[in-house]
């Protein structure tokens, strides 16, 4: 099945509703978004010449057009390559470069960022308009197995990598996204504040299934003041985000008015603390959703749903808020250690996931693909447990993992306390080579506005909060910590400056 009948049904039952808005205004019905896609799509294949399986980048700032181009591709059966719009011309070179698209679309602000030789539309020339508004073609038959996005991972660890998700893995996200996350009702929205290129452009295809809105906003960006004037302005609208967007949110001047109508707040990407996540709820009330996913198996491994984050009476509930949730309906995940699956409760080991979501490998990289994915599990380099109740725990990567004097250290504890200090507003915790004992725990600080802590400070408060070998012997206080585009912290880079 190919992912673009979901707007073929869509303007055929609710054709004049409306489909895509830019802030409070609508930019295309469903009938008229049909008429661009399946118009951009002949373009595509008559006059650029593409085939099927012809790889077309998308370079472009959230703009409602990123809709009409994404389901274009899927539409005339081509793949889909987001980039990010925050990544430099370099980083950009590199993914053209691994998957050779024959096309790119870009909006006026990042043309200047293209360096490669191929054809370029950008979507505010006479060439695109000419584009959407001519004669449409037919949408392709397609095997669910074919392609359809190619996500190039956020490369914390290395050079990105391009996940090869098919239709099959995005109507099976599609799937969880109703059993796991929440029920959408037609004239919904789904506000597109965070990159499109990621997790919120992958929720644009359940959006399209249940003919909800895809709202950009007008800026484009994540801009609270705006969030909360459309919060208030629009119907039900539900929301991705990076935990660090949540936390702008919540300490935005506006948060004390009231969510007005916010609907969903689903978050990942990034840990969430404990206290964050209780004061957003405090402030929002029950709106927030976590899941826990990657490139490989995106959106799609576990989900914390709004009964869990409302269950206070649970016995562990913080222990369940400190989670990601539970497996979603449609993937399987276990525990290994030592080569070994795990059943024991509570038992330490890699996080594996398998099921329809797990992406067909990497793209033009057999050896990647052979060390991520074996016997049909997903090995996703994340440590975590699962308990008694389901729930499961990360607790750091495994590269991150620090071993000091034989003891395995997890980072994440740590974070967890210090971040508990008033006077923190960051912090990232990674290894230091040391000769006697292999590597000590070394802490990097951002301190809150107009707040002044020392390194004692923070030392007792590890000190009586954990065992004393896990606790920093180096603390350094820095203005901000390095983050991919995508706004994970870049702990190999913090390893430069130790």
């Amino acid at each position: 099945m190919n992912i673009a009948l979901f707007l073929k049904k869509a303007a055929s039952v609710v054709g004049e509703r409306p489909a895509v808005a830019l802030g409070t205004k609508t930019f295309a019905t469903f009938k008229a978004l049909e008429v661009h896609v399946a118009a951009l799509a002949r373009h595509m294949k008559e006059r650029v010449g593409l085939v099927s399986g012809d790889r077309v980048v998308l370079l472009m700032s959230n703009v409602p057009e990123y809709i009409e181009v994404l389901f274009a591709c899927w539409w005339g059966g081509f793949i889909a390559v987001p980039v990010n719009a925050k990544l430099n011309p370099h980083e950009i070179k590199f993914i053209f470069n691994n998957a050779e698209p024959k096309l790119c679309f870009t909006t006026p602000n990042l043309a200047a960022n293209i360096l490669y030789d191929t054809n370029v539309i950008i979507t505010n020339s006479k060439e695109y308009k000419t584009a959407r508004s001519g004669y449409g073609t037919k949408i392709a038959d397609l095997s669910p197995d074919q392609l359809a996005w190619l996500f190039y991972t956020s490369g914390t660890t290395g050079k990105p990598k391009g996940a090869m998700l098919s239709h099959r893995n995005l109507l099976t996200m599609s799937a969880c996204y109703f059993m796991d996350i929440e029920q959408i009702l037609p004239g919904e929205c789904i506000l597109h504040a965070a990159p499109m290129s990621h997790g919120s452009g992958l929720y644009a295809i359940p959006h399209m299934a249940a003919r909800s809105i895809q709202l950009i906003p007008e800026s484009g960006t994540f801009n609270p003041d705006e969030l909360f004037e459309l919060f208030q302005k629009c119907k039900r609208i539900s929301l991705f985000g990076a935990p660090t967007m949540v936390r702008r949110l919540v300490a935005h001047k506006a948060a004390a008015r009231g969510p007005g109508n916010l609907k969903s707040i689903i978050y990942g990407g990034g840990p969430m603390y404990i206290n964050d996540c209780k004061l957003a709820m405090n402030l929002l009330g029950n709106r927030l959703i976590q899941i826990y996913g990657q490139g490989e198996s995106p959106m799609t491994i576990t989900a914390l749903s709004k009964a869990h984050h409302s269950d206070k009476k649970h016995p562990n509930y913080d222990k369940h808020l400190a989670s990601v949730g539970i497996p979603q309906s449609l993937v399987d995940v276990r525990i290994m250690k030592n080569h070994n699956f795990v059943y024991e409760a509570g038992k330490i080991g890699e996080i594996l996931v398998r099921g329809d979501t797990v992406m067909r490998g990497y793209w033009r990289n057999p050896e990647a693909t052979k060390k991520k994915i074996i016997n049909g599990w997903l090995h996703t380099g994340d440590i975590g447990f699962i308990d008694k109740d389901g729930f499961v725990t990360l607790i750091d990567r495994t590269t991150d993992l620090i071993i000091s004097g034989g003891l395995n250290i997890y980072p994440r504890e740590i974070e967890e306390q210090l971040i508990m200090h008033p006077g923190v507003d960051e912090c990232a915790i990674v290894g230091k080579p040391d000769a006697e004992w292999g590597e000590i725990v070394t802490a990097f600080i951002v301190t809150t506005p107009n707040h002044h802590i020392s390194a004692d400070d923070l030392d007792k408060l590890c000190i009586n909060r954990l065992a004393r070998f896990k606790r920093p012997r180096v603390y350094k206080f820095v203005k901000t910590l390095p983050k991919n585009n995508y706004g994970k912290i870049l702990k190999k880079d913090l390893k430069k400056f130790i």
